[in-house]
């Protein structure tokens, strides 16, 4: 669980700093550092996962794929920053497993890390430049100063005692000069280990990825953390494919697989031991549940098993028993199905970013989709385990209506500031909370949002509308608008005057 994130040089991230709870929603108008923000959380996860190069070219840019790695650094005109930093504070798992499938137990799950990449020329590469090393650290948070850190709610007996385990003294990687060379160390979880030491110039890739259970088990389940750190970005075509019986569980990030992870959790037992005697297909039934909250008229959600063929295709059988096929259904019923079979499943853990939300979804019903979201998240009120599990889920959206249903304490106004570095003025990504909840006790000295910012997603639309105006366009002229209606206008919100 990311618990906060801190951001310097990576694209228009200058000086960025953010809490984060178990469900956060990040409001903003379009290129003011949402999607960066989710791009920076994307490069750490794919930091623990591969070399600097394959990870920065893993990361969004204009045509989706960034093609220079240069792209990454913040820049002003011509000019670029030298490097960039990343900060996270994170919650680890106390168990996990290593690429060989070795037993890693944390010797403390609160950690900080702690990372800085340079650009380098390289002129024997066709990009010209190259990522090098300049910092990494991975150090202990002590458990006694969790009440400061967290400060969202939740339940320290219950959840915070559940997750927060362990004592550490000594760093588990650390960065040092040595004759003028940076030298980061590798240290054993285990005291009077002599910890492994690497030339940082020379590192294609972090340490951190480099961890395993039977050396560093707290530095592998952070690298484990950060690697189930995903974006979802759910593609229709994908979630329509039927499966073969082959196929693994586990939802891929596009929705793929998802007939066979239902399947597979209709085939789980998932219930603890006092609720052993209900049926599995009390999974489809919950699951239907839930989309009849989108849908009205559902029935049944099942999956169709085709032996001859082989194939799991998802299906779900209206009121007067028509079946229709993963295929038939819309956008908007194949993403909240995805979501509902990812809320289901008790493997699925780490962070969740997801961009726009309402997305196919009519408005009227969008509060079931938030709620949707904030069940996945993990409850802070309860223990975690595997019916709750510890997954963590953050979205951006445009929608004034996602804004107006989310909780205050969850919400995240994003916009640029303008900033000032040796003269020159540019613009930087700046979040903001609202005012009298918990992010304000653990940043003082952070101002919170303007209330007219917020007011601006709540009265979204002015009610001025075009008059007859020769110098109008035809199309413009004598224009009523739907808002316009005086039938409508006693139900319309009252909107703020411009003066």
């Amino acid at each position: 669980m990311l618990t906060r994130l801190k951001v310097c040089g990576f694209k228009n991230l200058v000086e960025c700093e953010i809490f984060f709870g178990p469900f956060t929603c990040i409001a903003g108008p379009n290129a003011v550092g949402k999607s960066n923000l989710f791009d920076a959380i994307r490069f750490l996860s794919a930091l623990a996962n591969n070399t600097l190069m394959d990870a920065a070219l893993s990361v969004r840019s204009e045509s989706r794929k960034t093609s220079d790695i240069r792209n990454l650094f913040h820049r002003v005109g011509d000019k670029y920053d030298t490097s960039l930093k990343l900060e996270a504070d994170m919650i680890l798992p106390k168990i996990g497993t290593d690429d060989l499938g070795q037993k890693a137990e944390a010797t403390i799950t609160f950690v900080k890390y702690r990372i800085e990449i340079g650009y380098r020329i390289d002129e024997t590469l066709p990009t010209l430049g190259s990522l090098e090393l300049l910092q990494e650290e991975l150090e202990h948070i002590k458990i006694g100063d969790a009440p400061k850190l967290l400060k969202f709610p939740h339940k320290p007996r219950d959840w915070r005692n559940s997750v927060l385990t362990g004592r550490r003294t000594a760093p588990f990687i650390s960065t040092s000069i040595d004759n003028g060379n940076r030298i980061i160390k590798l240290s054993q979880d285990k005291t009077g280990g002599r910890p492994k030491s690497f030339l940082a110039k020379d590192m294609p890739r972090t340490v951190l990825s480099t961890a395993n259970a039977a050396e560093s088990p707290t530095a592998l389940l952070a690298r484990r953390e950060m690697q189930s750190w995903k974006q979802l970005q759910l593609e229709p075509s994908a979630m329509r494919e039927p499966d073969s019986f082959s196929t693994p569980s586990g939802l891929g990030v596009d929705g793929s697989h998802l007939a066979a992870t239902l399947y597979y959790l209709s085939r789980k037992q998932i219930f603890d031991s006092s609720q052993a005697d209900l049926n599995n297909s009390l999974i489809f039934d919950r699951i239907a549940a839930r989309l009849s909250e989108l849908i009205d008229d559902v029935r049944e959600v099942s999956v169709d098993r085709d032996q001859k063929r082989e194939l799991l295709t998802l299906r779900i059988r209206e009121k007067d028993g028509t079946f229709h096929p993963a295929r038939s259904l819309s956008d908007g019923t194949l993403r909240f199905l995805a979501l509902t079979v990812l809320d289901m499943d008790p493997n699925s853990n780490g962070l969740i970013c997801l961009e726009e939300p309402e997305n196919g979804i009519n408005p009227q019903r969008i509060p079931a989709m938030i709620r949707l979201l904030q069940d996945i998240a993990c409850d802070a009120e309860s223990p975690v385990g595997p019916d709750n599990p510890l997954r963590q889920v953050i979205v951006n959206t445009h929608s004034p209506v996602v804004v107006g249903q989310v909780a205050d304490e969850s919400l995240l106004i994003a916009e640029s500031k303008q900033m000032l570095r040796e003269g020159t003025r540019f613009k930087a990504a700046e979040f903001s909370w609202l005012p009298e909840t918990w992010r304000c006790s653990v940043k003082p000295s952070a101002k919170p949002v303007a209330r007219g910012k917020v007011m601006t997603y709540l009265n979204p639309i002015k009610t001025d509308y075009y008059g007859i105006d020769s110098n109008q366009p035809s199309s413009h002229r004598a224009v009523r608008r739907v808002m316009d209606r005086e039938d409508l206008q006693f139900n319309l919100p009252l909107f703020e005057s411009d003066e």
